[in-house]
């Protein structure tokens, strides 16, 4: 992609209202636009990150065995009323109606609407385990939306629904959730810490946050600091037998401010390993047993031949607020310093003098033999000044950083910059391409 025919809108300064340096720096990065309070446009290089993320949070919703579909982000108002919520959920709900007068809501989430999918057509104990997820935009009317996307209005959510016979099923299905968490925040390059959590509004009786620890963080946490050296389980696990894994973590005391207790965080816990920081939730899961299935009638029959509420769980991840909570665990003074998986490029190749013919002929080989080997390129081909072109590359926070000028094409090398050390090395440009190709 050619930065000269490319939409990327920085800013050189943040608006005054951008409070935490996320905010910021999508900003100035040209990732968003605010087009209303809490509720943003996403531009071209913020819609790659997007979609990096999202795809991240498939792959391994898939590996653990969840189907994806798509429900409608409106939903109707009869069916909340079934499982009591509508008038319980309050004002965060935004209710409208049609030209009909027929009461809609735009759906804040989707546990009403996933029972009626199921209860339609799933009536068998064999149909089970099932679990299915989506991946969709939400609303929540926020009374005071800010910090850009960690806080706003419209968002978008991965959302997965479990369902099971009983109890000792859901379970094991909610233990696949917990791994899979684990598993996806490590791939995008976070540290992401269980902690026990306040059901909410959701229900049920077993909730967890998944929290990226990070100065800016907007809540006081409290844990074990063996959790945050902790590895991901990965993917080469015995998906049918999970239990040890998160009872390894569950064991070491972990919890928001809201549901901390000092004196158990004391014995519990080494005086050298205790940890209080500052935390970003990324993800929240939950089993409530039948509290939707029995209002909703949402019923199979079992082996002995008897109808039973089926037992669910849910589970969601913040796909857009990834883009806010890896901003803030992962930048410096310059700007964004994005993990490779989810970068929108993975290299930026700069060309020092856009006049010159030999070293745009050395930048078009190098994009060429790059994109050919799967790379993800940005060429900045444009007239810019090369500190306007440095600052630029470091503020949209591109992992590598190629750069070719006049007295690198006569002496035979490029410059390769890792953005995240900021180390630099003058090296032919074969070997550049093979140590980003490695």
């Amino acid at each position: 992609m050619r930065l000269s025919r490319y939409f990327l809108p920085t800013l050189k300064e943040a608006p005054a209202d951008a409070q935490i340096v996320s905010h910021q720096l999508m900003l100035r990065a040209g990732l968003i636009r605010q087009e209303a309070a809490g509720i943003y446009a996403w531009l071209p290089l913020g819609l790659r990150v997007l979609r990096r993320i999202e795809q991240i949070v498939r792959e391994e919703q898939e590996r653990a065995g969840s189907v994806e579909l798509l429900m409608p982000t409106l939903q109707l108002a009869d069916l909340w009323r079934e499982s009591g919520r509508y008038d319980a959920y309050g004002p965060e709900m935004l209710r409208i109606k049609d030209r009909h007068e027929r009461e809609l809501l735009y759906g804040p989430t989707n546990e009403e609407m996933i029972t009626d999918i199921f209860r339609a057509y799933v009536k068998s104990y064999k149909s089970l385990p099932l679990n299915l997820f989506h991946i969709q935009w939400k609303f929540r009317d926020e009374r005071r939306p800010r910090f850009g996307v960690m806080r706003g209005r419209e968002f978008l959510m991965k959302d997965a629904y479990s369902f099971d016979l009983d109890e000792a099923s859901a379970r094991k299905a909610y233990n696949r959730m917990f791994v899979a968490y684990l598993n996806t925040f490590a791939r995008m390059g976070l540290k992401a810490v269980p902690m026990r959590a306040d059901t909410g509004p959701i229900g049920g009786d077993l909730s967890h946050e998944f929290i990226v620890l990070a100065d800016t963080g907007e809540s006081q946490v409290f844990c074990d600091r063996k959790l945050v050296e902790m590895p991901a389980p990965g993917g080469d696990v015995d998906w049918n037998d999970l239990q040890s894994i998160v009872d390894e973590r569950i064991a070491l005391y972990a919890a928001t401010e809201e549901m901390h207790e000092a004196a158990r965080f004391e014995a519990e816990t080494d005086e050298g390993d205790r940890l209080t920081a500052r935390g970003i939730e990324v993800g929240h899961i939950f089993y409530f047993g039948t509290k939707y299935s029995t209002p909703m009638k949402a019923r199979v029959q079992g082996p002995d031949g008897r109808d039973a509420d089926v037992h669910m769980g849910s589970y969601g991840v913040g796909v857009s607020r990834l883009l806010g909570a890896i901003i803030e665990a992962s930048h410096d003074a310059s700007g964004i310093i994005w993990p490779d998986a989810v970068a929108p490029f993975d290299v930026v190749v700069i060309n020092l003098r856009a006049s010159d013919e030999g070293v745009c002929n050395a930048c078009e080989d190098a994009v060429n033999r790059l994109e050919a080997l799967g790379k993800e390129v940005l060429y900045d081909d444009t007239d810019e000044r090369p500190g306007g072109k440095f600052a630029t590359a470091d503020l949209i926070g591109i992992p590598w950083q190629l750069t070719i000028g006049p007295k690198g094409v006569a002496e035979g090398v490029v410059e390769l910059k890792r953005r995240a050390t900021g180390d630099k090395l003058s090296v032919p440009l074969d070997e550049a391409i093979a140590r980003l190709t490695a």
